[in-house]
């Protein structure tokens, strides 16, 4: 009886460890188009200050894991993100691991197309590797709105 206790409480415990490995869980393209789509409405229905306000929350109701919403004007200015460092800043000039330059030209091809996809490579805080990732964009009086999704490569 002992022994069967204890193996019992062994693989009690081997599962709580092995469920910490488990692969992280990202966002879908399909979820993240329906964020900003989300984003948009509250946008239109609460107006910019409450909205962007409500975006750059960590906890808040545009915020699920690895999905977020941010908001850059047609400069480069960021107006909303979860990384309240970048709030406020200039980041027209913010390049990808391959030199892409990732807000200059989601900002350009907002202008011309209103809204679409775009890829990149961006540090991924759940793999903690740098990995593709799928933006989905779309632009509203003169501002962009992004969600994206990562592709983690296959190792």
């Amino acid at each position: 009886m002992k022994r069967l206790i204890s193996a019992a409480a062994g693989l009690l415990c081997m599962s709580f460890a092995l469920s910490g490995f488990a692969a992280p869980q990202h966002a879908t393209p399909e979820q993240a188009e329906a964020l900003v789509k989300k984003a948009v409405a509250y946008y239109k229905a609460k107006g910019p200050e409450a909205a962007f306000a409500e975006f750059s929350k960590k906890e808040g109701l545009f915020s699920h894991g690895d999905q977020y919403v941010n908001v850059y004007d047609m400069h480069g200015k960021c107006l909303a993100h979860i990384n309240q460092k970048t709030i406020g800043k200039d980041m027209i000039d913010l390049r990808d691991p391959d030199g892409k330059f990732l807000i200059r030209e989601r900002i350009e091809r907002a202008a011309k197309e209103g809204h679409g996809w775009q890829d990149y490579k961006f540090y991924d805080p759940a793999t903690h590797k740098v990995e593709p990732k799928h933006m989905y964009f779309e632009k509203v009086d003169d501002v962009v709105f992004a969600s994206g999704a990562y592709k983690p490569e296959k190792s």
